[in-house]
This record gives C-alpha cells, sequence and structure tokens, in this order.
C-alpha cells in the first residue's frame, strides 16, 4: 500500500488517498481509511503516475546513438530516476548503415523492456530546419529506404520525425502511417500547403512544436499553424523554458487542450550529469548552466531536461493545471504509444508505474511494474520516517 498522499487519478485529486499494489499492478485506488496491509506512508506527497517520454536522446552521460550496453542503459537509468518509467530512444540523423546498426542495438533494450521503442529523428528532415543535425547525413526519403530501416527495426521502430516538403515526403508520410508507425512532422521549412496534405496522408505529432520549424507568420501560418490547429495532430512541447517561452507554451497547451498536448524532454547525454562539452550524432555540443548549443553556431541542441522537470516547469512556470500536467506527462503520451491499457495513469489493472513527488514537485521515490526504482538519490520512504518540504515560489529555467 502507498498511504497519506495526493493521489493523482484520472479525473480528480484524492487527498489522503492510497494505492493497492500486487505482483506489479495497481489493483485498487481509493481515499480515506485504507485497508490493512503493509504500507508506505508518503505524508502528503503527491502521488501521479510514471511519466512517458516520447522523444528522448540520452542522459547521464550516455547516448542513443551509441552502441554500447552499458552507455545505453546508463541513459535509460538516469531518467528513471527522474521518474520516467516508459520512453522511447531516439536517434539524430546519421547515414543509413550507421542508422541500422545504432537500431540494432536499441532493440536489445526494447526486447529487454527497458524501452517501449525506437524513434528516428531524421534523417528525412529539412536542411533549413536542420538543428542539431549534420546537414551532411539529410537525405530525401524513398520507398526502399524507409523500407529498410523499418525492416532493420523489425517492429520496434514507433515514429519517424519527417519534412514532408521533401521530394517523397507524403508518400513515406503514407507508407508509416500504413505501416503501424507513428509518422511526425518536424524540422520542417514547409508551408502550410506542404503542411496539411502530409496530415491527410496520416501524421499524427508535431516533433517539438516552434523548435526546427518554419515560425508562425499571420500570413503564412507555416506548419506551426497547421499543426496546432489541426485535432489529428499531437503536438509534443519541450517544457524546459528555454525552447518555449512560458507564455507560448501556455497558448499552445491551451489550444492543443489535454487530448492533444505531449510534453517530451528532447533530452541529449548531458542530462542528469556535469557540464561541458558533449557530441551529439556527429556534431559537438557544449553545455553551460545545464543549456546545450551547437559548438559552432550556438543553436540550441536538444535539452537537458528530465520530465520531473518538465513537469514542474508546466504547472509553476507556465501555470497550467495539476490534471493536465499529468495528463501530457503520462496518460496522452502512453495512448499515442497505444499502451494505455497498460500504463500512464493510476487505475486499477495498470503496472504500478509511480512517482511520489514532494511538495517541491521533485520525485522522492519511483515505483516501476511494482519494483523501487534502485540506486535513486532521493530518501527511502518508510512508514516511520515521513517526508517533508517546502514549497518554493516557482522553477528556474536550470530546471532543464
Amino acid at each position: 500500500m502507498i498511504v497519506g498522499g495526493r493521489v493523482v487519478a484520472p479525473d480528480r485529486v484524492l487527498d489522503d488517498g492510497w494505492l493497492a499494489i500486487a505482483a506489479g499492478k495497481i489493483v485498487q485506488v481509493g481515499s480515506g481509511a485504507p485497508p490493512d496491509i503493509d504500507r508506505v506512508d508518503v505524508d502528503g506527497c503527491l502521488v501521479v503516475p510514471g511519466f512517458v517520454d516520447t522523444h528522448c536522446h540520452g542522459g547521464g552521460g550516455g547516448s542513443f546513438s551509441s552502441s554500447n550496453p552499458e552507455e545505453l542503459l546508463r541513459a535509460v537509468r538516469a531518467h528513471r530516476r527522474h521518474g520516467t518509467t516508459t520512453m522511447l530512444g531516439s536517434l539524430v540523423s546519421d547515414p543509413i548503415p550507421v542508422l541500422r546498426d545504432q537500431i540494432a542495438a536499441l532493440r536489445e533494450l526494447v526486447q529487454e523492456g527497458e524501452l517501449a521503442g525506437i524513434h528516428l529523428e531524421g534523417p528525412f528532415i529539412s536542411k533549413a530546419r536542420c538543428g542539431a543535425h549534420d546537414p551532411a547525413t539529410l537525405i530525401e526519403p524513398d520507398t526502399a529506404t524507409v523500407n529498410a530501416l523499418l525492416g532493420a527495426g523489425r517492429g520496434d521502430i514507433r515514429m519517424v520525425t519527417l519534412a514532408p516538403e521533401l521530394h517523397g515526403g507524403i508518400k513515406a508520410v503514407r507508407q508509416l502511417a500504413e505501416s503501424g508507425v507513428i509518422a511526425a512532422i518536424g524540422h520542417t521549412d514547409g508551408v502550410e500547403d506542404q503542411i496539411i496534405p502530409a496530415i491527410d496522408a496520416g501524421a499524427s505529432v508535431a516533433t517539438h512544436l516552434f523548435n526546427a520549424m518554419r515560425p508562425l507568420h499571420h500570413r503564412e501560418p507555416g506548419p506551426i499553424g497547421a499543426l496546432l490547429d489541426d485535432e489529428r495532430i499531437t503536438v509534443e512541447l519541450i517544457c524546459d523554458l528555454v525552447h518555449v517561452h512560458p507564455t507560448v507554451l501556455r497558448l499552445a497547451a491551451h489550444h492543443a487542450g489535454k487530448g492533444r498536448t505531449v510534453l517530451i524532454t528532447d533530452a541529449m547525454s548531458a542530462t542528469d550529469a556535469a557540464d561541458g562539452s558533449y557530441i551529439l550524432g556527429r556534431l559537438e555540443v557544449d553545455v553551460r548552466d545545464g543549456v546545450a548549443t551547437l559548438a559552432g553556431n550556438g543553436s540550441l541542441a536538444g535539452s537537458t531536461l528530465t520530465m520531473d522537470a518538465a513537469f514542474r516547469n508546466m504547472v509553476r512556470g507556465a501555470g497550467i493545471d495539476l490534471l493536465d500536467a499529468v495528463r501530457a506527462t503520462s496518460g496522452r503520451p502512453a495512448e499515442l504509444l497505444g499502451i494505455a491499457d497498460r500504463t500512464g495513469s493510476l487505475r486499477a489493472g495498470l503496472a504500478a508505474d509511480v512517482v511520489v513527488l514532494d511538495r517541491d514537485l521533485r520525485p522522492v521515490k519511483v515505483l516501476r511494474q511494482g519494483e523501487w526504482v534502485k540506486d535513486d538519490a532521493a530518501a527511502t520512504l518508510s512508514a516511520t520516517a515521513p517526508l517533508s518540504g517546502a514549497v518554493e515560489g516557482g522553477v528556474s529555467v536550470s530546471d532543464g
């Protein structure tokens, strides 16, 4: 039993709530007097579902572009300590043979249950909006190349980000959608008339809306206007308050609503690690005060964000409702991946993926599939050692 907390159920917050857990699953959710079985008292902390991150390139000094199993696991565990119990491993653009090797390495983690799948961010993206991707690795999509990558994934590639204005882009969107892969629009310089046909062809996600795409203009809405205004599109937002200003984030989240808003980290290897020099794909990245930029031109290069910081930033930095923030960090991304029947909310029958947040909305304990995540730096919960903490007035940019 987890007792004594404020439990965020799908439709309300249960004060003095509790969860009954057995065999790795939630068996009952309630409030008031709990059944008289073994208890862990969280002393008024907030209890939320485990976070689900659909866009992450690494962490803890480890990159998902590596083929080293220890480095890959280090990245997974860095985010798990911060409450991410389900995640995709994202790859940046690389030559096709290199991508195939990277996909093979990540597949091992998918098969072991450490990752929920693989996300390819490129190589079918715009050179004009390539961001932290090496322009030399970018290509236009064709049927054979898309099939080669999907074949390497053997069903484990869950999402592919591409620019639909490229030659073959719309056909590739249709090919991905018909293969059961999420086609995401991102790193695009397309105008609205090039974006809407991609949505009609089956694209369903906007990769980090606003970032690495043609800006919104009042006479040409471009990808931002088309993606944000279409009910068929789920929008990703990097909620570090660096990539997107809090006011813009709030506007986008309010317009898209809780049914279409997903927070992501877009984290790279420097996440949960020290400032310094890193490599993202093939490019050198400088990390200073937690902000990652390309060494060559100062462009943002992913983030050092974790999902717990994204959650705090959404609630305190952008002023979004608590239930909507839980939905954006757990429920909606689980639906997007087709696993909402297994995780993403605190409901009976789902996996016991749980994050206990203190009064500052920082994780003090993480439960994944009914087991406490080991090696976290937070205090161990016990009925005899209740948690305490003061509420701060806000979340600084350094949280992301």
